[in-house]
């Protein structure tokens, strides 16, 4: 057991020390490099649509190709694992495949700068595909990073989650913004080729930083002799040792994790995981129609949304990380979760009051605050149920059910609201003439969603905080 690192920080002090580590500049890099592609294949590409005339249902399928995010754990195993040849030598394990999925996203933005999507939708799709394939098996090597280089430091764990959160918003809010404020002016085709030059320099970042050092082969090599050992002498042979390292790579970390855990932990983990941000995802998935049907400009969408979205997010991810740090990270997530189904209904009042900036201002404000209280808890949480010999696989695991039930479930987002529509066409609200309230009841109904997360939360209680101290402690 390590008793050099405490699960708690006494003091602000000590709180604010975290920060000053410089392994934090390398995370908030390729935590931009994490946020980039879903400005490509997310909010502009739904405002290119929306703006070329495509309908809400097709809009919201288009977000199917999110789904890889949530199933990109089976293929984790490779990362952990596979050395790419030269890129390995001259990049270390967990860079070169940054690296070469990067390069992908670059082709991936060109091409769609020289696609029309409103005739070439299907097109457009495959290529939104390819990004968010490469994007997805990126995240897999950018929390394998992350997790090897802040490994066995409890205190660490909350900013390292802080700054990768900053980083995935800024990657994702900036090149947003620049997008939305060049539309009108530029087109979006080229707002594409303009992207493209912003990854080519988060490109250049990730090539000079340092590769983080790791005990992971060995680890491995030590899971594999185990495996030999059910296998007697006389018999092994090429084909033996074949089994056994694709048992090691694939079968192992998934093993591991519930040995570790213990089953009946484990499973009510994975529940909360699969449950936790689901309400988040259907409104993240119609944010940008909705803005657009209520009566924002993309000017303002720009300013509002992305803009000072990004500036909140910032300042609050760190308070959220510092609270964080000082008083857990489950009381963290049953706050941050109470909190984040709370800001959805300052959508629905703007849903009532029509296209009013401050409204819009004041939700933004709120919305952001929640999210990065609750996004840094929730990282944090993940990042410590990972582990060392398997850290990119089990993180991806774990990441990969919660990407599931937002992308899979959210792609009805579209749908939902089209029904609602008509629910509410029965419906009078002749003091509110801009009104929209079958929008109001759409997010009153993603604000109901993180209920079944939450009570399984207050379900587990004593029994999770306990279970989290004692793998911080044995770290």
């Amino acid at each position: 057991m390590n008793t050099n690192n405490s699960v708690k920080v006494i003091n602000w002090y000590e709180t604010a020390k975290t920060y000053l580590d410089r392994r934090l500049i390398f995370i908030f890099i390729l935590g931009c490099s994490s946020g980039f592609p879903w400005a490509l294949i997310g909010s502009n590409l739904s405002g290119w649509l929306k703006d070329v005339g495509m309908k809400r249902g097709d809009i919201a399928l288009m977000g199917i190709v999110f789904t890889v995010y949530a199933i990109n754990f089976m293929w984790a195993p490779l990362l952990d694992r596979v050395k790419i040849p030269l890129f390995n030598r001259i990049l270390g394990q967990r860079k070169s495949w940054i690296v070469l999925m990067q390069l992908l996203i670059i082709i991936g933005a060109l091409s769609i700068a020289f696609i029309n999507p409103q005739t070439n939708l299907l097109l457009t799709g495959i290529v939104a595909l390819m990004i968010a394939f490469a994007s997805a098996t990126k995240d897999v090597g950018v929390d394998g990073y992350r997790i090897d280089t802040m490994y066995g430091e409890n205190d660490k764990l909350p900013p390292a989650a802080c700054v990768a959160i900053i980083g995935w918003w800024s990657g994702y809010s900036l090149p947003g913004a620049l997008g939305f404020l060049n539309a009108d002016s530029i087109g979006w085709n080229n707002v594409y080729v303009l992207l493209a030059v912003i990854q080519i320099i988060i490109l250049i970042f990730t090539i000079f930083i340092p590769e983080p050092k790791s005990t992971r082969d060995k680890l491995q090599k030590q899971a594999e002799e185990n495996y030999q050992n059910y296998i007697p002498i006389e018999k092994q042979s090429i084909f033996s040792r074949i089994i056994i390292w694709l048992s090691v790579t694939i079968v192992e970390p998934f093993v591991e994790f519930f040995r570790r855990n213990g089953w009946q932990i484990a499973l009510l983990i994975l529940g909360f995981v699969f449950l936790f941000k689901i309400g988040e995802a259907f409104l993240g998935r119609m944010s940008i129609v909705f803005y657009k049907e209520i009566g924002f400009s993309n000017a303002e969408i720009a300013e509002y949304s992305k803009l000072i979205g990004w500036a909140a997010t910032v300042v609050f991810t760190i308070i959220g990380s510092a609270i964080n740090i000082r008083y857990g990270i489950v009381r963290g997530l049953i706050i941050g979760g109470i909190a984040m189904a709370a800001s959805n209904l300052m959508f629905a009042a703007i849903a009532m009051v029509g296209p009013n900036t401050n409204w819009f201002l004041a939700t933004i404000i709120v919305d952001n605050f929640t999210t990065a209280f609750s996004t840094v808890a929730f990282v944090s949480f993940l990042t410590v149920l990972s582990g060392r010999a398997f850290s990119a696989t089990q993180y991806a695991l774990l990441a990969s059910l919660g990407n599931f039930g937002r992308t899979t479930l959210a792609t009805l987002s579209g749908d939902m609201v089209d029904y609602l529509e008509k629910f509410s066409e029965t419906l009078s609200f002749t003091n509110y003439p801009e009104s929209q309230p079958y929008w109001a009841i759409f997010f009153i109904i993603t604000s109901i969603m993180v209920i079944p997360s939450l009570l399984i939360l207050f379900g587990l209680g004593k029994k999770l905080k306990i279970h989290i101290d004692q793998s911080l402690e044995n770290a």
